[in-house]
C-alpha cells in the first residue's frame, strides 16, 4: 500500500513492516487452520453422536399404537383367566376323610289305607302261585324225550286240596308244570281240566304233606266303576309282585284262545304284565273279584287297561272242572255257519243252522238244518233270530244267552223257515 506524502525510506520501512506481518500471517494460517479443522471435525463428530442418539432414542422409544396392543392382549388374557376360574372351578376332591352317616329320621305310623294294602298282600299273597310250563320233545339223534321251557304266568290256590287256577292259555301247548309256592317250594302239576271259551283251567298238586292256604272268594255282580283293586302276580317271572288301581270299566267283551267272546269282563288300571295271566284281582276287602287274563297294549306291556274274567263266571265253571274235568255246557244240539256266511248269502243277521245232531233236543223239537232237496237245489236252515226275549244277531248273542243257562233249563227259539217265522220251545240239554 503506498501513501503519499512518505520519503522513500519511510516507504522502505513501511514495507517491511508489512512483509514482516505477512510473514507472521502466513505462518499462523496453518495453525489456524489446522484448529479450525480440529474444530470443524469435533462439531461433525458431535454432531454425529446427537444424531445417532436421537436415532438410538427413537429405536428404544416404543410407539403408540404398539403399546396400545400389548395392553389389550394383557386384558384379554386377564378377562380370560377370571372366566376359567368363575365357570371352571377347580375339580372337587373326589374322597372325604370326614364323611359320616346320615342320621336315621324315625317314620312313625303308616298310612290307614298303607295299612290295609299290607294286610291284604300279607293274607292273599299265601294262595298266589307261580306256574312254569314245559312241553315234551323226542330227540332226532338217540330217541330221548326231553324237556323244553314253554311259558309261565301266576296261579292261585282254589282250596287245600291242592286245586291252582289259572288262564287256559297259561297251560295252552303245555305237557309238564310245575307251581312255585309263597313259601319258594316247587311241585309238580298235573292238569284236572280247561274252559277255553272262558280262558279257565285247573291244575292239581300234591297237598298231603302241606299247609295250603286258599284264596277268599267274593262277588262280582255288585262291583262299581271307581272301586279300588289289587292285583298279584309274576310279571315277567317276578314272581309275588303287587299293583294297585281301580276298576275302570264293567261289562267288556275280549275273545277267548278259541274264538269265542267272554262277556261281562272286568276292565281295570292296575298294571298287569306277561306273567301276571291267571293271578287274582282283589278288592278292598281282600276278596277274589275276577282272575287277570289280558292286556290291551300294542307294544305287549302294560299300558293302563287289563282284564279279568269275573268271579261269579269262575265259580261257576272251576267247580265242573274239578267234579268232570270238562264244563256241562248246555246246548241245542245244533251245528252252525259262521257270522260271514250268513250275512253274504242271506243278506241279514241271525245264526244259521247247518245240521241237527241225532237225538239231541233241536231234533226232538223239529229244528231243520241245511240240506239239498230232491232236485239238488240248496235249501237254508232254520235262522235263529231270538232266544225267549234277546234278540239273535250273531254267534256271540247265542253262546251269551245259553252260557248263562243251566241242563235242564227251558228256553223258546224263534226262527225264520221260509220267509215265515217260527218257534219251539226247547229243553237244554248236556252238550258233550
Amino acid at each position: 500500500m503506498i501513501w503519499l506524502g512518505q520519503s522513500n525510506a519511510e516507504i522502505n520501512l513501511d514495507a517491511m513492516r508489512i512483509r514482516q506481518r505477512t510473514l507472521e500471517s502466513e505462518s499462523q494460517i496453518p495453525v489456524l487452520s489446522q484448529l479450525e479443522g480440529v474444530k470443524i471435525m469435533n462439531e461433525t463428530s458431535s454432531s454425529h453422536e446427537n444424531h445417532s442418539g436421537e436415532r438410538s432414542s427413537r429405536r428404544d422409544a416404543p410407539s403408540g399404537p404398539l403399546v396400545n396392543g400389548w395392553l389389550v392382549i394383557a386384558l384379554l388374557i386377564c378377562g380370560a383367566v377370571f372366566i376359567v376360574r368363575e365357570f371352571y372351578p377347580n375339580p372337587l376332591p373326589l374322597f372325604d376323610a370326614d364323611a359320616e352317616a346320615l342320621p336315621i329320621i324315625p317314620r312313625g305310623d303308616l298310612a290307614a289305607d298303607e295299612q290295609t294294602t299290607i294286610e291284604i298282600f300279607n293274607d292273599a299273597s299265601r294262595a298266589v302261585v307261580h306256574i312254569m310250563t314245559a312241553g315234551l320233545a323226542q330227540n332226532q339223534y338217540n330217541f330221548n324225550i326231553l324237556e323244553t321251557p314253554k311259558g309261565s304266568g301266576t296261579g292261585f290256590i282254589w282250596d287245600k286240596n291242592g286245586y291252582i287256577v289259572t288262564n287256559y292259555h297259561v297251560i295252552l301247548g303245555a305237557d309238564r308244570f310245575r307251581v312255585t309256592l309263597s313259601d319258594n317250594t316247587t311241585h309238580n302239576a298235573v292238569l284236572v281240566g280247561g274252559e277255553p271259551s272262558h280262558d279257565i283251567a285247573v291244575l292239581r298238586i300234591d297237598y298231603r304233606r302241606l299247609d295250603l292256604h286258599s284264596i277268599k272268594l267274593g262277588e262280582s255282580s255288585s262291583l262299581q266303576v271307581g272301586q279300588k283293586v289289587f292285583a298279584i302276580g309274576s310279571p315277567f317271572g317276578l314272581d309275588q309282585t303287587l299293583t294297585t288301581g281301580v276298576i275302570s270299566g264293567l261289562g267288556r267283551e275280549i275273545q277267548a284262545t278259541n274264538g269265542r267272546v267272554i262277556r261281562d269282563v272286568i276292565q281295570t288300571d292296575a298294571a298287569i304284565n306277561p306273567g301276571n295271566s291267571g293271578g287274582p284281582l282283589l278288592d278292598s276287602a281282600g276278596l277274589l273279584i275276577g282272575v287277570n287274563t289280558a292286556i290291551y297294549s300294542p307294544s305287549g306291556t302294560n299300558a293302563g287297561i287289563g282284564f279279568a274274567v269275573p268271579a261269579d263266571i269262575l265259580n261257576r265253571i272251576v267247580p265242573q272242572l274239578i267234579q268232570n274235568g270238562k264244563v256241562s255246557r248246555p246246548g241245542l244240539g245244533v251245528f252252525i255257519f259262521d257270522d260271514a256266511t250268513v250275512r253274504r248269502r242271506l243278506q241279514r243277521t241271525g245264526v244259521l243252522i247247518r245240521d241237527v245232531a241225532p237225538n239231541s233236543a233241536a231234533s226232538e223239537a223239529g229244528l231243520r238244518g241245511t240240506n239239498y232237496d230232491e232236485e239238488g237245489e240248496l235249501v237254508l236252515g232254520d235262522l235263529i233270530v231270538a232266544v225267549d226275549d234277546t234278540p239273535i244277531k250273531s254267534q256271540a248273542d247265542l253262546f251269551a244267552v245259553l252260557d248263562k243257562k243251566e241242563v235242564g233249563d227251558t228256553v223258546t227259539i224263534h226262527f225264520i223257515r221260509d220267509e215265515e217265522e217260527m218257534q219251539k220251545t226247547i229243553e237244554l240239554r248236556l252238550i258233550e
